[in-house]
């Protein structure tokens, strides 16, 4: 008998979850019981699971933690149900509005196309992802010549039409109800843990991009910020873990203007050492 474990992102009701996960728990293994759960999140009461699922309690931080840790959720699963645990229990309309952002942000993040598999080669040109996104204007013309002139800084027509071309047949651009060509699966995001020759192309280009942009283009078209900072190593994990929220949350905030778009930006998020580690010997 073969089970599929349910998706955290497809709900906003943790206990919901709690009780498909179970449910999923007991086809696979008719011997698990609320007992057995209760041992693997190492909590105390015997009842404590069933009046969770019910609703007759409610879960702190550490229950919360124990939980995740007996479901095997990790980084993103695990905050995505501290999230759901915060939207359910908020006891003011801002935390709850607080957590539901989060809950959104991340679930258009993981809804986002993730370029991956042989759809890398177009990252290694850093106009494809321009075009795709220029797509998504309502103005939008299917002219190479046009799409050349649009793009900055400038490309070929030929460099456009072979961009188009490309995205139509990684199914990144396809035609809507009325026959133009619209971007297929909303913003593109390169996934947080690939690692790969076009993916690191694409980085290089768009930094190198971002160079440019500081002579190119006026203040009031740019904004740039930077930080150099002292850390231990230790905080590293921390930090990206920061970016990567930080990333969601402006994929959020882009995908659910309701304004029609009007021009294409690229935001980029860094983080890299200046310096070597100080040697274990030191003081």
């Amino acid at each position: 008998m073969t089970s599929t474990t349910p998706d955290l992102t497809d709900y906003l009701d943790y206990r919901a979850f709690l009780r498909d996960w179970y449910a999923v728990k007991k086809q696979e293994n008719p011997r698990f019981s609320h007992r057995m759960f209760v041992r693997l999140a190492k909590m105390k009461s015997p009842s404590s699971i069933l009046q969770i699922m019910d609703g007759r309690r409610n879960l702190s931080p550490a229950t919360c933690k124990q939980l995740s840790t007996a479901m095997k959720l990790e980084g993103e699963e695990a905050q995505f149900f501290r999230l759901l645990v915060d939207f359910d229990q908020a006891k003011t309309p801002s935390d709850k509005d607080a957590a539901y952002q989060g809950i959104s942000a991340t679930r258009r993040f993981r809804q986002a196309h993730r370029i991956e598999g042989e759809s890398y080669r177009c990252l290694s040109r850093w106009y494809y992802p321009a075009i795709h996104e220029l797509a998504q204007r309502p103005d939008f013309i299917e002219d190479a010549a046009w799409i050349a002139d649009q793009v900055q800084p400038g490309i070929t027509p030929e460099q456009a039409q072979e961009a188009m071309a490309e995205l139509q047949s990684l199914g990144m651009l396809k035609a809507d109800d009325k026959g133009h060509l619209r971007p297929a699966d909303g913003s593109l995001v390169t996934h947080q843990q690939v690692q790969g020759l076009a993916t690191h192309n694409y980085h290089r280009g768009m930094s190198q991009l971002a160079q440019e942009a500081v002579s190119r283009f006026p203040s009031k078209e740019r904004h740039m910020l930077g930080l150099t900072v002292a850390i231990p190593a230790a905080l590293v994990p921390q930090l990206k873990a920061e970016l990567n929220a930080f990333q969601a949350r402006l994929l959020d905030l882009c995908d659910a203007a309701e304004a029609d778009a009007e021009q294409v930006y690229q935001l980029n998020l860094q983080l890299f050492p200046l310096s070597k580690p100080s040697s274990p010997d030191a003081p």
